[in-house]
């Protein structure tokens, strides 16, 4: 796995945060945490990742908002959602919005890093210019 895939992680829980961001780094990953999607988003206008995990519920913009914003800005950066709220519907609003996987908390870790491994094995077809 090329050492320049970008990661970014948005949770308002920071052992969220830490336990993520330790793990996707230890698996070679560049990564980058927040636990407000205010600064995430802010941090977004102006850097393109490769793969977004965010949660849905949090102070300020939810996770659906993060997703939409890359979506619009960076349509080929792939985003995982994460919650400790999964109903059908949450889980249906994030699928249909453009989000990869769904994943309900609690899960393991290794699954998730797995996860991403596999999303980055295929990229899909970069915009020119990137």
């Amino acid at each position: 796995m090329p050492p320049n895939f970008r990661i970014l992680i948005v949770d308002d829980e920071n052992i969220v945060c830490d336990r993520l961001g330790a793990e996707m780094a230890r698996a070679g990953y560049q990564v980058q945490t927040f636990t407000e999607s205010s600064a995430a988003l802010d941090y977004l206008s102006e850097n393109r990742v490769d793969v977004v995990i965010t949660d849905i519920k949090m102070h300020g913009p939810s996770g659906i908002e993060v997703m939409r914003f890359i979506n619009e800005r960076y349509p080929t950066t792939k985003v995982i959602v994460i919650t400790g709220f999964a109903t059908v519907e949450t889980a249906r609003e994030a699928l249909k919005g453009g989000a990869v996987d769904f994943i309900p908390k609690p899960f393991k870790i290794r699954d998730l890093r797995e996860l991403v491994a596999r999303l980055l094995e295929k990229p899909g077809p970069q915009p020119e210019g990137s």
